[in-house]
C-alpha cells in the first residue's frame, strides 16, 4: 500500500464518511465515486494532483498530508492547516527563532 493509500484510508475513516460520499464531495462523478475511492485506498490507481487537491479540501487536509512517509510530520501538516492564520504566523515567527538559535 502506498503511503497516499494509507493516508487516504486512515483520513476517510477518521473522518467516519464512506468511499462513496468522500468522493462525491470530492467533486467525482455519484455514480463512479465508491469504486474509484475504493482504486485509490488500494492502490491501484493513482489520482491526479486536481483530484487530490478536491479529495484534501473534501477532508480539511493539506494535499502534503496524503503524501508524507512520517506520522509525526502528517500530524503536523494536519494541526498546522487547521490553525487559523494569525496563529500559523506565530509558530512560523517561532520556528525561525528556533532555526536561528535563538
Amino acid at each position: 500500500m502506498s503511503t497516499f493509500s494509507k493516508r487516504l484510508k486512515e483520513a476517510r475513516l477518521a473522518a467516519k464518511i464512506s468511499q462513496e460520499r468522500l468522493g462525491i464531495d470530492a467533486g467525482i462523478e455519484p455514480a463512479s465515486a465508491s469504486a474509484r475511492m475504493n482504486q485509490y485506498e488500494t492502490g491501484k490507481h493513482a489520482p491526479n494532483s486536481s483530484t487530490v487537491a478536491q479529495i484534501a479540501v473534501a477532508l480539511n487536509l493539506p494535499a502534503a498530508y496524503f503524501y508524507s512517509e512520517d506520522d509525526d510530520e502528517a500530524q503536523m501538516l494536519v494541526l498546522f492547516h487547521r490553525m487559523p492564520v494569525e496563529r500559523r504566523r506565530e509558530v512560523l515567527a517561532g520556528l525561525g527563532t528556533v532555526e536561528s538559535g535563538g
